[in-house]
């Protein structure tokens, strides 16, 4: 029997004693892992700062950039990211900068992923909205996971820089509001690079900000908590740093970096070939409570001279660019720069062909006379609505008489006119929506856009939903989205039937035979815009069929 025994723990060693518990003791790999990270070979490709506009939710064409909000574009727009070539060029050439525009490029997270250990950078940083967030947080994830710091900037996360931080591990920085100086100011500050300011970024600095001075400890090290517009995690808390002043001058700012960017992927309809974005000016004086500018650039109008925006289109030119949109809060907020500008463009016969935007009541006939002389063949307006009431609840401080005279001076000038239009302002009913599609169509509008109000983070409008309990229970920040859902539940309005107007007044306006007929001018304008038009329709009608 014992010599059974003996046999049967030889030839089995889970017969014998179990061996007592002992204190766990795992193996730590972290130092190795984190050294190996931080001396992962970097080749020529290798960049200091990574600008990105990621890949968008689903594949499709999305509308992000630095002081806008997001929605997907049914009307298949790829928006240029101006500013990101902006940025750039406050870095460059002390930093080695790329950009990558995913949207642009129609580009998967499996590329985008393979870009970044292709570039591997110190720090990566990407822009942010709210229908995009979760979307976006994961290329701040994927850039972590490889060893950089990440930074986010735009209008999500300017009004809320701790509950981001709270929320997303993978984050190390927020800038909030204008993000064009604190860039600059973080990366010279970590990189011990605050001496190798030209002279025109330190006036930048010196003239923007009179109490500026670098943030730095006794010792040298960085005092982080002095780096204006910055939020940061300082061990486990979130600190807000003081924001930073607005950039006074707009001509102190280099010209954007627009070669960084892939130019020749940038449309906009009815637009034949590639076009892209010039910034005449920043802020909005105008007091509209759902407007964005709330959180961007407030309303601190700041101007670009006429000559420096001549000289930037013929740079663009020399791109091949002769399509450009005048990217501003309000194109027209200054009448003799307007003026002033399209002279400049007459006199040197730039021959350039563009867009805006503007409010109504900042026109007159002969402004917009001149601006048709000058290339100017298109201007986005924002009408809103056609109840007095109600654009007076939102501070519009604009008339449906000023809305139709402004547009009849423009078509007799030669400039076709957009119109955008928000169901589901405070005080809507279904009979002022009606009321509202009813002027849409008396309107000569060429093009014309059905939103849902959106009560985008840090607006008036947003915290007057948040006061009278408009928002909808369960609500998540992507579902904050002016275009394919809402999260309004108004008193006798829910959110169901300010999407059912939404798609039904697009409808009564778009079929009809005039904005037919503007669509088959798109269709055969060329076979650049053919394939383009025929998916900007078949979208359309696949969203419009249901309610």
């Amino acid at each position: 029997m014992n010599k059974k025994k003996t046999d049967l723990h030889n030839e089995n060693i889970g017969s014998r004693v179990m061996p007592k518990v002992h204190a766990a003791k795992f193996p730590n790999a972290d130092d190795a892992v984190h050294k190996g990270l931080m001396e992962k070979p970097r080749d020529n490709e290798a960049v200091d700062i990574l600008l990105v506009n990621p890949p968008t939710p689903d594949g499709e064409l999305w509308i992000r950039t630095q002081h806008r909000v997001g929605r997907r574009t049914r009307e298949n727009m790829v928006w240029p990211q101006v500013s990101l070539a902006q940025m750039a060029a406050l870095l460059h050439p002390v930093y080695k900068v790329k950009v990558i525009d995913a949207n642009a490029e129609r580009m998967d997270w499996e590329e985008f992923s393979s870009l970044i250990d292709t570039y591997l950078p110190r720090f990566y940083m990407t822009q942010v909205t709210g229908p995009t967030l979760e979307n976006d947080m994961f290329g701040c994830f994927l850039a972590k996971a490889r060893g950089a710091g990440t930074i986010a900037f735009g209008t999500h996360v300017t009004p809320m820089p701790r509950e981001t931080l709270l929320a997303f591990p993978s984050l190390d920085y927020v800038l909030v509001g204008e993000p064009d100086l604190t860039i600059r100011d973080l990366i010279d500050h970590k990189e011990g690079k605050i001496d190798q300011r030209s002279p025109e970024i330190q006036k930048l600095f010196d003239e923007h900000d009179p109490d500026y001075h670098p943030s730095t400890n006794e010792d040298g090290t960085t005092k982080m908590e002095g780096i204006k517009g910055l939020a940061w995690r300082n061990c486990e808390k979130i600190e807000v740093n003081l924001p930073r002043p607005f950039i006074q001058n707009l001509d102190d700012m280099p010209m954007p970096m627009h070669e960084l960017l892939p130019l020749d992927k940038y449309r906009m309809p009815l637009i034949k070939g590639p076009f892209t974005f010039m910034v005449t000016s920043r802020g909005c004086p105008a007091g509209c409570t759902y407007c964005i500018k709330h959180v961007s650039y407030q309303y601190s109008t700041r101007l670009r001279s006429p000559e420096l925006l001549v000289e930037e289109m013929w740079q663009l030119k020399e791109h091949g660019i002769n399509n450009i949109h005048m990217y501003a809060d309000l194109f027209t907020v200054n009448r003799d720069q307007v003026v002033d500008l399209c002279r400049l463009m007459i006199k040197e016969k730039i021959n350039i062909k563009w867009t805006c935007n503007s409010r109504v009541d900042y026109v007159d006939e002969e402004m917009l006379n001149l601006m048709g002389r000058a290339g100017c063949w298109y201007i986005s307006w924002g009408i809103e609505s056609a109840n007095e009431q109600i654009l007076k609840n939102v501070h519009k401080g604009a008339t449906k008489e000023k809305a139709m005279r402004a547009l009849q001076w423009a078509k007799k000038a030669g400039i076709n006119n957009w119109g955008y239009f928000i169901i589901g302002l405070p005080g809507e009913t279904e009979e002022t929506i009606q009321e509202t599609i009813e002027f849409s169509k008396q309107l000569p509008l060429d093009i014309a856009l059905f939103h849902v109000a959106a009560p985008y983070p840090g607006t008036p409008f947003f915290f007057e939903v948040v006061k009278n309990g408009w928002f909808r229970p369960g609500t998540r920040w992507e579902q904050v989205d002016m275009d394919r859902e809402t999260v309004l539940d108004y008193p006798g309005l829910p959110a169901e039937r300010l999407l059912y107007w939404q798609k039904r007044a697009f409808r009564e306006w778009a079929l009809r035979p005039g904005p037919f007929l503007t669509y088959l001018k798109m269709l055969f304008s060329g076979t650049s815009t053919f394939k383009a038009a025929i998916n900007a329709g078949i979208q359309h009608l696949d969203w419009t069929s249901g309610d």
